[in-house]
């Protein structure tokens, strides 16, 4: 392995590091990310995690400040209902769209469904969730809508992440809700028209505006 793979290599194996700690909430929004700091804790250079953290502002999942700190990225309630809409805009179009194909085969929604079943932890379901929608969207055969979720991803998982933690301390029941709601989308592909599926989805995204006051 040169050295230029070799460096690459770490960058990618320190952002996933933190990617996870971000996503999980063991790096608890706004807090500091600095670059001697984390590099001694991961047992790397400082170059891998410049890159990292690089990597991750892209991702939406850090900012830097003024002065080239790093920090993990504090959604506002502003950034929350941003996404709100956007999913909101974005989903119920492409369940329109993917009607006709998911009608004739639901099989990747049916396995990431039996998945979410067995999943233990929040952050397991959070990833599902998303996993979920987004078969949706490949689905749906339009590359620029999936192109522009996918630039969103990042920072839906944060927003998907921390709304599922803070659900299921309230009530202990995001795995239940989660699965119910997704097997009615599956059930609506199956035997519903695509407009049927749009509102569905439609409803569904709706459904998250009631947790948005949490961020206030």
């Amino acid at each position: 392995m040169d050295l230029v793979t070799s460096t690459a290599s770490r960058s990618d194996s320190t952002a996933t590091r933190l990617r996870t700690e971000i996503l999980n909430g063991t790096s608890a929004p706004g807090a500091l990310l600095a670059e001697s700091a984390v590099a001694k804790r991961l047992g790397v250079s400082r170059v891998p995690v410049r890159e990292a953290l690089f990597a991750l502002e892209r991702e939406g999942l850090v900012e830097f400040s003024p002065t080239g700190r790093a920090f993990v990225k504090d959604l506002t309630p502003q950034d929350f209902e941003e996404l709100f809409v956007l999913r909101l805009t974005l989903e119920p179009l492409a369940s329109r769209l993917a009607a006709p194909a998911l009608k004739e085969d639901v099989s990747k929604l049916e396995k990431n469904l039996a998945a979410t079943r067995r999943a233990r932890s929040v952050q397991e379901v959070t990833l599902l969730d998303l996993e979920f929608h987004q078969i949706i969207l490949e689905a749906s055969g339009n590359a620029r809508l999936l192109k522009l979720w996918r630039s969103l991803r990042g920072e839906l998982e944060l927003w998907l992440g921390r709304l599922h933690r803070s659900h299921q301390l309230q009530t202990r029941e995001t795995l239940k809700e989660t699965v119910e709601a997704h097997q009615s989308i599956i059930e609506s592909f199956q035997s519903q028209g695509a407009a049927a599926c749009e509102r569905l989805m439609r409803e569904h995204i709706l459904g998250w505006r009631e947790w948005l006051p949490l961020f206030s």
